[in-house]
């Protein structure tokens, strides 16, 4: 994913805005899809809606002459703020941020009586950051028993102090900016100015920073609007998906080379899909078509001021469908016709650019994403659409590797095994800078430029990892992949660094276990405690896969390290993906869920001379894992080195005493 080398600089004002918009971005995004349930709802049921219904819409009075509370009023005045509130402070400090932010929001909403979204933004944030600090203060301090106590009753003084500065401090001054832009947004609609909003919004889309002013401004604006009128022609200023469908239909029609074969298929993914950075390089490789999406976009805000058209609630993705779902009633009429011209005149206006400039768009597609890339900050999940880069969810590579991520399903096996070998044959190749680490699948994110997985995992790991190239194995000890990957690493640092040539990797490979110099500061034995004695078996006494699996269990279940629920979990982790490492190694270890089964860390090690067979395999060496917080990743990156090395495994076969064996895992660290 994003690296420094790939970022612009963190001095970037832009660079600022864009964190800021992708900050905001965060709170909203994830919490579309109860405005879009509010917006269904206000379409259908209030007064003015398809099926009005007094009792859901909010209108009208009940049997007893009361008032109509409805659904539409609470949902927007609580529950979206308060889903908005709970995000941005669970963004910055996991649940118990978010809890506190919510209560803190909650004063907001009530000081204020409107739907507080800019106060959802400011008081979840800062409920988060607060209660984060707060509890660094007495971090250690409490004493055993009181955890508790301490941390429910700190979180509910601060949240409440919160929630009275939101009520008497911030809502105020939201108010306030609220009820200014609102006057803003109204002097440009009166006077016909809106739609010179184009020339600051399209230019921002392709530089990344419409998410700062989309979310920040035009949505919580939006939805006051569309409470008090029904709809709102703020939510189309920037996600109407005309201009871009223009550009992209003027592509396929003159374009050149690479842009225009591949603009049908960035049409059906921008217009249908509502993704509209794929058609940000097209920009990027004539800067002059941004022209082309601004008149776009005026005349689709114009032909929606005209025909007093709007939606009655945010459209994301900025897709058709999106767009239609979220149309007022009285609106379908002018937000189509809104499309459609504005995707007429951002072709005829992208058409004739294209047909009047001399340009070849084939070498300069690919250029062209990497610098939108660049701009966004981290890969595209949609680039390889233009650059014709691996299918199925997988990224492509716009600068060099910094972090590769192995992933298991317990992270904590197989995947620091094979983690411990790449970096071994990475820093060989004479890339240490480079950073190679494990994880389970389920705590992985988009932050990582390869992942590793066994060819059975690799499906889970791609929706998490989107951006990133994936690399499936069989064999986390010696696969050819491996060497396929330093290659890469060479490559994509070329730049950056003398890389040396493909075969230089190659040869390079087979040293990479016994290179000293490279290794990653480790100590030079196994971690106290971890691999003892009594933990290792010379001749073990299973005959099958199973028996070996219960039999490396068993010898770390009498040290005290697991109970019996581990060694079942090591049999389901069996059955779901092959712990077999390769060079007649085999690593069981329990699932991620069976974490809570172990109590301390520990590792055994059982030889079988004769061999057992593991899944079509032949594996003389069982190393049954439990780990907490790491601490056995150490004797597994000596496992590992010894099994990557002929020799020392030819050592390992012959030993004769279990001193024998603790002292080769010791040496290889030393």
């Amino acid at each position: 994913m994003a690296t420094e080398t790939v970022a612009k600089p963190k001095t970037s004002a832009r660079v600022h805005v864009q964190k800021f918009g992708t900050f905001l971005s965060g709170m909203i995004m994830p919490n579309i899809g109860a405005f879009i349930a509010w917006g269904l709802i206000t379409a259908l049921f209030i007064e003015k809606g398809w099926i009005p219904v007094p009792a859901l819409g909010g209108f009208g009075t009940n049997a007893a002459g009361a008032p109509n509370v409805g659904l539409v009023g609470p949902m927007i005045t609580y529950l979206l703020p308060l889903l908005i509130g709970y995000t941005g402070g669970k963004m910055v400090y996991d649940v118990r941020g978010g809890v506190v932010g919510a209560i803190g929001t909650m004063g907001v909403i009530v000081g204020a009586g409107i739907p507080m979204f800019i106060g959802a933004m400011i008081m979840g944030p800062l409920g988060g950051w607060t209660m984060k600090h707060l509890d660094a203060i007495w971090h250690g301090k409490i004493r055993p028993g009181f955890e508790m106590l301490v941390n429910n009753f700190s979180a509910g003084i601060w949240g409440a102090l919160l929630a009275m500065l939101g009520f008497y401090g911030i809502s105020p001054l939201v108010t306030a900016f609220s009820t200014a832009a609102g006057n803003f947004v109204q002097f440009l609609v009166h006077n016909g100015l809106l739609p010179l909003t184009s020339i600051f919004i399209e230019p921002a889309k392709v530089l990344f920073l419409n998410n700062a002013i989309n979310h920040g401004v035009l949505t919580p604006l939006g939805i006051q609007q569309s409470l008090e009128q029904g709809k709102s022609i703020l939510f189309l200023l920037e996600a109407n998906p005309g201009p871009g469908a223009g550009l992209l239909l003027a592509y396929m029609f003159f374009g050149r080379g690479a842009a225009k074969a591949s603009a049908p298929g960035a049409l059906i993914i921008q217009f249908l899909g509502g993704i509209h950075e794929i058609y940000f390089p097209y920009v990027l490789m004539r800067p002059l078509l941004i022209l082309g999406t601004i008149a776009g976009g005026m005349t689709g805000i114009a032909t929606l001021a005209i025909t007093n058209s709007g939606l009655v609630a945010p459209a994301a993705p900025g897709s058709i469908f999106a767009v239609i779902a979220q149309t007022s009633r009285d609106s379908y009429f002018g937000v189509i016709l809104s499309v459609i011209l504005a995707a007429t005149v951002s072709f005829l206006v992208s058409s004739l650019i294209l047909r009047t400039t001399r340009h070849s768009d084939e070498d300069d597609l690919t250029a062209a994403t990497s610098r939108m890339e660049e701009m966004k900050g981290k890969k595209s999940s949609v680039a390889s659409t233009l650059t014709g880069g691996a299918g199925g969810g997988v990224g492509v590579l716009t600068g060099p590797i910094k972090n590769i991520v192995f992933a298991c399903d317990a992270g904590m096996g197989s995947s620091a095994m094979g983690a411990s070998v790449l970096r071994n044959k990475i820093k060989a190749a004479g890339f240490p800078e480079v950073n190679v680490t494990n994880a389970s699948i389920a705590n992985l994110a988009d932050t990582y430029d390869v992942v590793v997985t066994h060819q059975d995992l690799t499906e889970r790991a791609k929706p998490a990892t989107s951006s990133a190239v994936h690399v499936s194995v069989d064999n986390f000890m010696n696969s050819p992949r491996y060497d396929e990957i330093v290659e890469l690493v060479q490559r994509s640092n070329a730049e950056g660094a003398e890389a040396p040539g493909a075969g230089a990797a190659t040869a390079a490979a087979p040293a990479a276990a016994t290179t000293e110099t490279a290794a990653a500061p480790e100590t030079g034995a196994a971690p106290s405690g971890i691999l003892v004695p009594e933990s290792v078996v010379l001749t073990g006494s299973a005959s099958t896969r199973d028996d070996a699996i219960d039999e490396a269990g068993r010898l770390l279940l009498e040290r005290g390290a697991v109970d019996e629920d581990y060694i079942r979990a090591m049999h389901e982790r069996e059955e779901s993906v092959s712990t077999y490492m390769g060079s007649f190694l085999a690593i069981p270890h329990g699932t991620n869920a069976a974490k809570d089964h172990i109590r301390k860390s520990a590792v055994s090690v059982v030889r079988y001379p004769e061999g057992i067979d593991w899944n079509g395999k032949q594996v003389k060496f069982v190393v049954g894992v439990a780990g907490i917080n790491n601490e056995h990743l150490h004797i597994l990156s000596s496992i590992a080195k010894v099994f990557t090395n002929k020799a020392q495994v030819a050592q390992l076969e012959a030993a004769t005493t279990v001193d024998e064996v603790l002292e080769l895992f010791g040496k290889v660290n030393a």
